[in-house]
């Protein structure tokens, strides 16, 4: 029996979706932990293209059992759209998904507060403007609606009538806040709670049940480690913990309950709105990481920044998750190159260092050192094992593992599942993966 958390080590976009599809077969339950519809997981089943924002992407294995823990935030008419969209690729959630009935709602009023504030700050963010920050911002503030809320239809009119209120009163004039109707936004939510209501459970009853059963346990983590509120690049950061420890107050499953941690990262980085990104490449090369990976977020089509892999700051990630071991995608972005880069160290006001600085002014001023190694030159794409690949790609994965002193257990050479490679590592058999 495993119970494993998969986490994103860099600054999310690592293609945890394909790993959590691909190694979901060996699980008997997915369960999202943290985040909101501002993630995007994009999937390629078959020919089909499926992009999920809050419904875990093990949905798409038939029989697994799919939840939505007490950390997650839910937009209602974005879930059901994914659960209309899901029914037309023929998977019927029913039976198969349960919501955490103490999962925080996203309401109107947090989008238009999300988008005004990038608007009107000096210092944005860069984020997807769905909400998410602000209803966090609610529930830490103890004013936020959670989702059973919504089966006293009484009380959660209540309720928003006198957050909308509180909100309109702190306002501007002219603010999109003063546009809304308290009616019309309640009769909206309940139409759309009407549809999800029979999903509703205590998340945390269920998944210690299940594995007081002995059923294995996959916890989905959206974003990435430099994107947790308080271990990521901050003030640049998403507003949820987003590292492994965000699976045990996300789902309510206490941590000696969990056996291990797998890390995803790509072969390079990328990076999506405002903040440091040390490696980042502003030239022709970083534009072909860009095309070569088709490199547009799930959520908002935003081009991504693209930059060399960079050592440090996954050695960070490696430590503050205690990942056990890694996923390594998009390995097949990197066949063209003829010279690759790794980044393993910074030089900060004159002075190495290869230690990851979290504070956000300081890692601006960090200057990348590189490695440089000769790329292979030949395609990698859908290779299925090890002695497939080109020799001297296998250096590169062998020097990678080598500067961050953690194995590589999964190979991802291509969007599609069977287009993965599985290592018999320590970890990935104590998992009973390989």
């Amino acid at each position: 029996m495993a119970n494993v958390v998969v986490v994103g080590a860099q600054w999310g976009d690592e293609g945890k979706g394909k790993i959590v599809d691909t190694i979901s077969e060996s699980f008997d339950a997915v369960a999202r932990y943290q985040g909101g519809n501002n993630a995007g997981h994009t999937v390629v089943v078959g020919t089909e293209k499926v992009v999920l924002h809050l419904v875990p992407s093990g949905i798409l294995r038939k029989g697994k059992t799919c939840i939505l823990g007490n950390g997650v935030v839910v937009d209602l008419p974005g879930l059901t759209h994914e659960l209309t969209q899901l029914r037309r690729l023929a998977v019927d959630p029913e039976g198969h998904l349960f919501i955490g009935k103490n999962a925080h709602l996203v309401l109107p009023y947090h989008k238009i507060l999300d988008a005004e504030r990038e608007r009107n700050t000096a210092r944005p963010i860069g984020t997807t403007g769905r909400g998410i920050g602000p209803a966090y911002s609610d529930k830490a503030a103890r004013v936020g609606i959670r989702l059973g809320d919504l089966l006293d239809p009484a009380l959660f009119r209540e309720r928003l009538c006198a957050n909308l209120a509180e909100k309109q009163a702190h306002a501007p004039k002219e603010s999109a806040l003063h546009t809304l109707d308290p009616a019309t936004i309640c009769d909206e939510q309940i139409a759309h709670f009407t549809e999800v209501q029979s999903y509703l459970v205590d998340a945390s009853r269920v998944l210690n049940a299940m594995i007081d059963e002995g059923k294995n346990i996959l916890f989905e983590g959206a974003q990435g480690t430099l994107l947790d509120v308080d271990l990521g690049t901050y003030p640049y950061v998403t507003s949820s913990s987003a590292t492994a420890g965000g699976a045990c107050t996300g789902t309510g499953v206490g941590p000696s309950r969990i056996h291990g941690v797998l890390g995803v990262t790509k072969a390079y980085t990328t990076r999506v709105g405002e903040g440091p990104f040390p490696t980042e490449l502003k030239d022709r090369t970083g534009d072909e990481l860009r095309r070569r990976g088709e490199e547009f977020g799930a959520t908002t089509g935003r081009p991504r920044r693209c930059g060399w892999i960079d050592t440090i700051s996954l050695r960070y990630a490696i430590r503050v998750n205690g990942m056990a071991t890694l996923a390594l995608t998009k390995l097949d972005v990197l066949d063209a190159f003829p010279v690759l880069k790794i980044c393993r160290g910074y030089r900060l006001r004159g002075h190495m260092s290869e230690e990851f600085p979290n504070e956000t002014d300081v890692l601006h001023q960090c200057q990348p050192v590189y490695d440089e190694i000769e790329g292979w030159q030949e395609s990698t794409v859908g290779c299925q094992s090890i002695g497939d690949l080109p020799q001297k790609c296998r250096a590169f994965l062998d020097r990678l593992e080598a500067m961050l002193g953690c194995d590589i257990s999964i190979i991802s050479t291509g969007a599609e599942r069977e287009q993965t490679i599985l290592l018999p590592t320590p970890s990935m058999k104590q998992w009973g993966l390989v």
